[in-house]
């Protein structure tokens, strides 16, 4: 493999149709893969506007099979385009049985494999636990013609432990899909405090990990419950690199595409001065398993 490949996150606002919304990801995905881009990743649940502000079996309806149009479409793009790809979708495993995932495809348009978002939160307008079974599949790295890469999904984001265990697989970047917003109320007085703490604690991931971190949300404004304020995503996908440094960051209301470059080099040289990984003391961390230590 060379030293380097090239990632791109598409931040894009997502507020229509799952086929409009299908056709606008691919149209983004042939303008990152111009660009160079060979891994790209696009926000969580491409496919339709975040549902999850409300509690409404209507909603399942955006549910699909793995082997449904998400996979059909993006398949065939990966394999046209000669790219890798991060699709996180609404997965229909079984009836009354559903997932917040991710496929991951290969640049021949393979599946390398698929992710089950593991953490599943349940705060005000964000009411995943109502839709989404917690994933059972693990924390996973994944094999691409480019180079190994990680997939976790938004409210994973805010826990070490995926990070470390998808970076104990040898995943060289870290993708965090994401939907994640102000409410309306709440903004003028806590959207900075949480905006920050979102950005330092995946560049926190980057850092304990000698690794690259890669998250990409949505923009814009989406109110589809008439009578609730709605969210307005904060955007601001960003790219980190072994240190925590921002390599790109996009805006908090634009659409935009975020490249940069993964450099082995530079991680096997941060590495070797930051020995984080040589000198975990794993002989004592047991308690780690436990929900709290009385």
């Amino acid at each position: 493999m060379d030293n380097k490949f090239t990632i791109a996150l598409l931040q894009l606002s997502l507020n229509d149709t799952p086929e409009n919304n299908r056709a606008k990801c691919c149209d983004w995905i042939s303008r990152a893969a111009a660009k160079g881009a060979q891994v790209i990743c696009l926000p969580e649940l491409y496919s339709a506007h975040y549902f999850c502000q409300k509690e409404d079996i209507d909603n399942f309806k955006y549910a699909e099979p793995v082997d449904g149009p998400s996979y059909q479409t993006f398949s065939a793009l990966a394999a046209k385009l000669g790219v890798a790809l991060v699709i996180p979708f609404f997965e229909r495993r079984a009836t009354g049985l559903y997932h917040n995932s991710a496929f991951i495809f290969d640049a021949d348009g393979s599946q390398a494999g698929l992710y089950r978002k593991m953490h599943i939160p349940d705060d005000p307008a964000f009411y995943e636990k109502f839709y989404f079974a917690p994933g059972d599949i693990g924390f996973k790295a994944f094999n691409t013609r480019f180079g190994k890469i990680g997939t976790l999904i938004c409210w994973d984001q805010w826990y070490p432990e995926g990070a470390r265990l998808t970076a104990l697989q040898g995943a060289e970047v870290l993708f965090y899909p994401t939907a994640i917003g102000w409410h309306p109320a709440e903004k003028a007085q806590y959207g900075k405090r949480q905006h920050e703490a979102w950005m330092t604690v995946q560049r926190g991931h980057a850092v304990a990990n000698g690794i690259y971190v890669a998250s990409v949300n949505r923009v814009g404004f989406e109110r589809p419950v008439p009578e609730q304020a709605g969210l307005e995503f904060w955007g601001s996908s960003f790219i980190a690199g072994p240190q925590g440094e921002i390599i790109a960051q996009a805006s908090h209301d634009k659409e935009e595409i975020l490249i940069a470059d993964v450099d082995r080099t530079l991680m096997e040289d941060v590495r070797q001065n930051w020995p984080f990984l040589r000198d975990r003391r794993i002989d004592a961390y047991g308690d780690i398993t436990k929900r709290f230590i009385d």
